[in-house]
C-alpha cells in the first residue's frame, strides 16, 4: 500500500518503519524516555538515520539503556565505548550519557519520576499541530526552551532547546506529522477546513 508520509523519512525502509511505528507516538515509560533523550543527544550534529542505524549497538553498549548501570560507568567503560565502532565515539557525548544517567536517577527519587517532569511541559497532553510543510516545523519552541533549562538545572547536558524539541517530536509530546501524512490522524490530529 502506498501511503503518504512526512517527506523527511525518504525511502529508507528503516527510516520509514521508524516514522510509521514510533515517531510522534506518545511515550510515557521513564526508561524509554531516557533512551530517547540519550539518542537525541547523540544525534547532535548528525543525521537521525545515522543514530537509528546504530540504535541496537547503543542498546548493547549501554546495557539496554539501564541508567543504574550507566551511572556507575568509570574510565574503563568510557575507554570501551570510545573503542566501539557501533556507536558515535565522541568523548563529550559519552560523558554526557553517564552524567545524564546520574541526573535521571536523582529524578527517579522524586514523586512522578521522569515522565511527569517531561510531560509537564506540554500540560500532560500531546500538542496537536497542523503543519502543512516541512518548512513550518520549528527547531525549538518556548516549551522546548523551558524543558532544556529545567533539565540543565537538574544536571543533564546535551539537552539544548533544539535537541529537546526533536525529543518532544519523537516521543509524541507534539504531533508534528504533516497533515497529509497518514500518521497525523492516527495520532489524534484533526484537519481543519479553511
Amino acid at each position: 500500500m502506498n501511503r503518504c508520509r512526512c517527506a523527511w523519512c525518504g525511502t529508507d525502509p528503516l527510516y520509514q518503519a521508524y516514522h510509521d511505528q514510533e515517531w510522534g507516538a506518545p511515550v510515557y515509560d521513564d526508561q524509554r524516555l531516557f533512551e530517547m533523550l540519550i539518542l537525541d543527544g547523540a544525534q547532535a550534529g548528525l543525521n537521525w538515520l545515522t543514530i537509528l542505524r546504530k540504535r541496537e549497538n547503543y542498546r548493547r553498549a549501554l546495557a539496554g539503556f539501564n541508567p543504574e548501570i550507566i551511572a556507575n560507568y568509570g574510565p574503563g567503560d568510557v575507554a570501551r565505548l570510545m573503542a566501539d565502532p557501533g556507536i558515535v565515539r565522541n568523548r563529550l557525548k559519552i560523558a554526557s550519557t553517564i552524567r545524564n544517567a546520574r541526573a535521571y536517577l536523582t529524578i527517579q527519587e522524586q514523586p512522578g519520576g521522569f515522565a511527569q517532569l517531561l510531560w509537564r511541559h506540554v500540560d500532560f497532553q500531546p500538542r496537536q499541530n497542523a503543519r502543512r510543510s516541512l518548512a513550518e516545523l520549528p527547531t525549538r519552541t518556548p516549551e522546548s526552551e523551558a524543558m532544556s533549562r529545567e533539565l540543565k538545572q537538574l544536571g543533564f547536558n546535551f539537552v539544548g532547546p533544539t535537541i529537546c524539541y526533536a525529543f518532544m517530536q519523537a516521543t509524541g509530546m507534539v504531533n508534528d506529522h504533516l497533515v497529509d501524512c497518514f500518521r497525523y490522524r492516527e495520532l489524534g490530529g484533526e484537519i481543519q477546513q479553511n
